[in-house]
């Protein structure tokens, strides 16, 4: 807090977000099993699954089964190293789950939000829910340059992008 008694944005994170599901029992296979999330908690009772993100409390996710009639989709994205991100299209592909890039353009090539600057691709889970993984790059963001195609990013910035990984943990999710 400054001596104004207000937060530094800076000073903040995000610890816990929510999605709500039409089906718990579903939902929770892809998290766990298909995206690798650690199951913390479960709550048949209170249909309620809570997911750790990355280390054990570090960050975590919340899945609520409501009823169809409450249920709409959302949207958020998780945070990938870039050497993984430089596999991750290959690995929703094996795990069966079809991904997009921002302008949904069925181009296979995805885009840097030049702004950031970040290179993400889309897909859902089992309910529809939009998910990111997104990639932060070592770059200077360049607001005027709006969307760019990551191949052509790495160019203006005198790298080539390689989507083959040597390691073949960078092609897990």
């Amino acid at each position: 807090m400054n001596t104004q008694g207000t937060l530094k944005a800076t000073s903040l994170g995000l610890f816990e977000t929510h999605l709500k599901v039409r089906n718990l029992e579903r939902a929770i296979p892809f998290y766990r099993d298909v995206l690798g999330l650690e199951l913390g908690f479960y709550s048949n009772a209170r249909g309620l699954a809570l997911f750790w993100i990355g280390q054990r409390g570090q960050a975590m996710l919340g899945l609520w089964q409501v009823p169809e009639t409450e249920f709409m989709t959302s949207h958020f994205a998780f945070t990938l190293p870039l050497e993984q991100m430089r596999g991750v299209c290959t690995a929703l592909e094996w795990q069966g789950i079809a991904w997009h890039n921002f302008l949904n353009d069925d181009s296979g090539s995805l885009y840097v939000h030049a702004w950031m600057p970040a290179v993400s691709v889309y897909f859902t889970d089992p309910d529809g829910n939009s998910l990111e993984f997104l990639a932060m790059l070592p770059d200077p963001p360049q607001l005027e340059r709006g969307l760019v195609l990551w191949e052509e990013w790495e160019g203006l910035h005198a790298r080539g992008l390689n989507t083959k990984s040597s390691d073949d943990s960078a092609a897990q999710i």
